[in-house]
């Protein structure tokens, strides 16, 4: 594939120079829209699919371009070696080698979508100690660090995740907390995702209501002027935009000149999402530093066993659990008896009672 960026005043002005000089066969790959010496700018990515022998290359590109060459087919024959190494290695799961409450547990947790990786990881953890509890080998697996100043003591937070899982909303709600437990506290927010209107319009409207500092900061000059703003501030969070398809959590930070900045990341991620679209956004905002997972959107899920992938596959920590549409009362600092009542019982941190009296609750 031969991808191009084009920059321009206006989408329809960039559409029309992709169809005149790439075709009409071009594909959309990302884009973007960004403040240019005051000025709103339009970036448009397209991607085409030519013959490297027949086809010229277009002026601008280079070989390296977009993803390595060969990088689709490579990816998918190893997606498919990977399946059949756990096809093979699932049936040497003896589960007559488990304790009853041990089998009964696994199996639940498979059902639940846990990945076979995890499943073998398990059964090796069960095995190496017996006797033990399914929930002692899964505290080991997902390590749990709650929201918090003795858990997290930065004064600089990045929320950054896809578009749509509940950046802008966690951080109000953090926000919320902190203020509840120290009036005096002055905390701020720079919106880094301030071309978009509606998560703009949400955080400038309750950060007006709150007395919370509101900074806007599109480009690297806003956002070194919004940091030196803050700089009173006990407590910063910052709103980091949703990425493009081949955009990196590491790449904008450098873009911003966050680089180094003294912050903690946090990855807002929702259990909706597909284990292949999951793993795609793991790998493009992975993260040096302090980090953790938040969990969004735990009332609209079906299954919980994404919290344990996720955990197993970042080693970072869980840190917040969401589970309403309310700013308040609907976001729980995580504990391990809050992941697991979850996972086993389907017991949302905000309902004791439980939401599935009729789901299977193994022995863990």
């Amino acid at each position: 594939m031969q991808v191009r960026t084009f920059t321009g005043a206006s989408s329809q002005e960039i559409l029309a120079r992709i169809k005149a000089e790439m075709g009409p066969e071009a594909v959309i790959i990302g884009n973007r829209t960004f403040k240019k010496n005051g000025e709103i700018c339009h970036e448009i990515t397209a991607g085409i699919d030519r013959n490297p022998v027949s086809a010229q290359q277009p002026v601008g590109t280079m070989p390296g371009d977009g993803m390595p060459s060969g990088w689709s087919d490579w990816h998918k024959d190893w997606l498919q070696i990977k399946e059949q190494i756990f096809a093979l290695m699932k049936p040497a799961i003896q589960m007559d080698r488990l304790t009853p409450r041990q089998r009964v547990a696994l199996e639940y947790l498979q059902r639940e979508g846990i990945s076979d990786a995890v499943a073998v990881d398990l059964y090796k953890h069960l095995l190496a100690q017996p006797g033990s509890s399914v929930l002692e080998c899964l505290c080991g697996m997902v390590p749990v660090q709650g929201w918090g100043a003795g858990g997290w003591p930065q004064r600089w937070h990045i929320m950054a995740g896809p578009f749509g899982n509940g950046k802008t909303t966690t951080a109000l709600r953090y926000a919320l907390q902190w203020r509840q437990r120290d009036p005096d506290a002055r905390i701020a927010f720079i919106n880094a995702d301030c071309l978009r209107g509606n998560g703009r319009l949400v955080l400038r409207h309750w950060a007006e209501l709150s007395d919370f500092l509101y900074l806007e900061a599109s480009d690297p000059a806003s956002m070194e002027k919004a940091l030196r703003a803050s700089r009173e501030a006990a407590l910063v969070f910052i709103d980091a935009p949703g990425l493009g398809r081949h955009g990196t959590l590491s790449e904008w930070r450098a873009s911003m000149g966050l680089t180094k900045l003294k912050c903690a990341t946090h990855l807002v991620l929702t259990p909706l999402l597909s284990g292949v679209q999951m793993d795609h956004f793991l790998e493009r905002y992975r993260t040096e530093g302090p980090a953790s997972i938040i969990w969004t959107h735990l009332d609209e899920a079906a299954s919980y066993g994404s919290l344990v992938n996720v955990a197993c596959a970042t080693g970072l920590p869980v840190s917040g659990l969401s589970y309403g549409s309310e700013l308040k009362e609907s976001l729980a600092s995580a504990t391990e008896p809050l992941i697991w009542r979850l996972i086993f019982k389907r017991q949302l941190p905000g309902d004791p009672a439980g939401i599935a009296t009729s789901t299977p609750q193994p022995g863990a």
